[in-house]
């Protein structure tokens, strides 16, 4: 059996929270029995599981130019309703 390693390359980054949302990732982060950045870790990797099909659209070339266009023309009444919209 074969494993392949991946090296990720580590960042330090500054986060500002509130104090009582800090205090409570502290408490909750020390109940699991984890690091703190663990548990940041795993925010962040669920964030971005939730937003994977946002970020899929957004890597299509011209996507995100065609949506300002398309809402725009919605914005001066233009465009079609959905009972014009081909199947």
């Amino acid at each position: 059996m074969m494993y392949i390693q991946y090296i990720m390359k580590k960042v330090a980054t500054t986060l500002r929270l509130d104090e009582e949302k800090a205090r409570l990732l502290r408490a909750l982060a020390g109940y699991e029995g984890k690091r703190l950045n663990t548990v940041l870790n795993e925010l962040v990797d669920e964030y971005i599981e939730r937003h994977r099909e946002t970020l899929e659209l957004l890597s299509i070339p011209g996507f995100l130019k065609e949506c300002k266009e398309g809402l725009e023309e919605v914005k001066k009444g233009g465009g079609k309703d959905l009972n014009e919209l081909d199947d």
